[in-house]
């Protein structure tokens, strides 16, 4: 190893131990200055429903208002969000509740464009839900106008905020894996995707994911998320992807694939292997990184490095707290490592203490009020969502597609 390697690894080791012990590592929420942030939630399905829940938890922000065409889940989200008013229509709310001074969509996802831009052109801040749009054309625009416009846009593609996953990234890009072998992840959850309506029209409406025309599937609405995390270590994006797919067990004449395999070729020949079911629980949701000194296993709320015998010790690993599986023993990464293991409570800090989801609205949040740079930009969502929509085409044609670099430029 030459002098300069060895300098680098050595001051890689010393930041490594500052960083998994620091004992500021989780983010402090967004500070209340004054008046709390006035914010405005349109869609109040699942996953709006989750974003009331965890807003709730920040002193800094008001829900002020709901949108949502179904009267049902507006009422029940009125009731979760005490003191909110209800919209049927997002435009009245542009239009009447001025004071409204940011807006989270989580619609679904094709119609996320327009909103996005009636916000932005009404000089609201917005938060949207990822993947940003089911078009490349839609995730163009929506990226082109974030750049022209004066107001905050956070892609809310959660990885980038997730304080495990930012300690992961300082190890992946500290040399502590060192030659990239493969990358893995999947998403498997038992569940049929499909919801109950009180009328044809509705039902359709409702399962808009099943709908080949409008969904770009479980490439799409869920890979998505997972591929960002591999773009965001490696500062690159891939430049193939093949794909396939099919409904294994939801034969309910629905046309989407309830399983999928996606394998990504990136241009230094390194694979990034995908699949996807809705069949199947086992393992649930995580990423994988194989290198030739380390592996690290992300799981959403938890983390691991698992070390190669012959891989160099750094020094902090005396520090660290370890978990058995199988044949395996895994470094646990631990966010607040410091002020748990005073506490004698460094066991029990396994996992976030909130949902991943919590700190991407945070981060949402302190750019609006405290000027804090965006964690995921429009452009970095404009490219993950075209990932995502790239894949499901090789998903349904079965065929290589080629990732042409300027078709995830978003400007």
């Amino acid at each position: 190893m030459d002098m300069e390697r060895r300098a680098f690894l050595t001051h890689a080791a010393g930041a490594l131990a500052a960083v998994s012990l620091m004992p500021d590592l989780l983010p402090a929420a967004p500070i209340l200055r004054g008046e709390p942030l006035n914010i405005g939630v349109i869609g109040v399905g699942k996953q709006g429903r989750a974003i009331i829940g965890e807003l709730q938890k920040l002193d800094a922000v008001k829900i002020a208002a709901l949108c949502d065409i179904d009267p049902g889940r507006l009422e029940g989200g009125v009731r979760r969000a005490q003191g909110a008013e209800g919209f049927a229509e997002y435009n009245k709310l542009l239009d009447t509740r001025k004071d409204i001074q940011a807006l989270v969509i989580a619609t679904p996802t094709h119609l996320h464009k327009d909103i996005a831009l009636d916000a932005m052109s009404a000089g609201r801040h917005v938060y949207c839900e990822a993947p940003i749009a089911s078009t490349i054309e839609d995730c163009r625009a929506m990226a082109q106008a974030a750049k022209n416009s004066k107001s905050v846009f956070h892609a809310a593609l959660e990885g980038r905020s997730n304080p495990i996953y930012t300690l992961a990234r300082s190890f992946f890009r500290s040399d502590s894996v060192r030659d990239l072998v493969s990358m893995r992840a999947q998403q498997h959850q038992k569940t049929t995707w499909r919801t109950p309506g009180s009328d044809a029209a509705r039902e359709k409406a409702l399962n808009w994911r099943l709908d080949k025309g409008l969904s770009t599937g479980l490439a799409g609405e869920l890979g998505t998320h997972q591929f960002d995390v591999f773009s965001w270590y490696r500062s690159e994006y891939p430049v193939s992807v093949r794909g396939s797919g099919a409904v294994r067990v939801h034969k309910d004449g629905r046309e989407v694939a309830d399983t999928v395999h996606c394998d990504f070729v990136y241009a230094d020949g390194v694979r990034m292997q995908y699949m996807s079911t809705l069949a199947n629980s086992f393992e649930g949701k995580h990423e994988v990184f194989h290198g030739s000194n380390a592996a690290i296993k992300l799981a959403w709320t938890a983390g691991w490095m698992f070390k190669e015998a012959d891989a160099p010790t750094q020094g902090w690993e005396v520090y660290a707290n370890r978990q058995q599986f199988h044949n395996d023993e895994g470094i646990t990464l631990i966010a607040d490592a410091t002020k748990l293991a005073s506490q004698g409570k460094l066991k029990e800090g396994v996992g976030l203490p909130n949902q991943p989801l919590y700190y991407a609205l945070s981060d949402f949040i302190k750019s609006v009020t405290e000027g804090k740079a965006v964690a995921c930009s429009a452009e970095d969502g404009c490219r993950a969502s075209v990932l995502g929509i790239l894949a499901n085409r090789a998903v349904v044609s079965g065929e290589t597609v080629t990732i042409d670099p300027s078709v995830l430029k978003g400007s």
